[in-house]
């Protein structure tokens, strides 16, 4: 078994998003996608993104609001979603305190 520790772990921002990314692991011959942590402070938000992986995203503390193709869906701690290879996104945290963190995997879509 193998742990992973957020607060330890080697960091870089976005705007001003805490990123994790887990290549810093050297995980690419163990698991078959690539994952992180992303944390974004209160009243911030992440910029429009949009990439050609699947993203399957799991709210660990606060209150997502995903901005979607026009649509805002509100994600509650321990909830998920999942993000398609052509939506733009972006992740809001309206909360006026509590710092939202997401541990987000993804990976390539397969070809059918």
């Amino acid at each position: 078994m193998r742990t992973f520790d957020l607060r330890t772990g080697e960091d870089l921002f976005v705007k001003d998003l805490r990123v994790v990314r887990w290549e810093q692991y050297d995980l690419d011959r163990e698991v078959p996608f690539q994952a992180m942590w992303y944390s974004v402070p209160p009243g911030s938000e992440s910029p429009l993104d949009q990439h050609p992986e699947l993203e399957l995203s799991l709210v660990v503390a606060g209150t997502a609001h995903v901005l979607t193709g026009g649509t805002e869906h509100e994600i509650q701690q321990g909830n998920a979603f999942l993000l398609s290879s052509t939506e733009q996104h972006v992740v809001q945290n309206r909360s006026d305190s509590v710092e939202l963190t997401v541990f987000s995997a993804y990976w390539m879509p397969i070809d059918e």
